[in-house]
């Protein structure tokens, strides 16, 4: 995983933790705008998230902040 998107996840994780609590869910399109500006960025996370993990669509953020930090 490059380090631009792992800061990228672990930030977006933060975030949304901080808004609504340890319990909030995400999928990896939250580390995305609705507009694909970056796609070799969007299909390096789904990879990772899809085939590497093999999570559902959607996971408690503090587990993937783990994931990211430990990878």
């Amino acid at each position: 995983m490059t380090e631009i998107l792992k800061s990228k996840m672990i930030a977006v994780c933060n975030t949304k933790i901080a808004q609504k609590g340890e319990g909030v869910g995400i999928s990896f399109y939250a580390f995305f705008k609705n507009k694909n500006d970056t796609p070799e960025l969007l299909m390096e996370a789904a990879t990772w998230w899809i085939k590497t993990q093999q999570l559902d669509h959607f996971e408690k953020a503090v587990k993937i902040k783990k994931l990211v930090e430990n990878s």
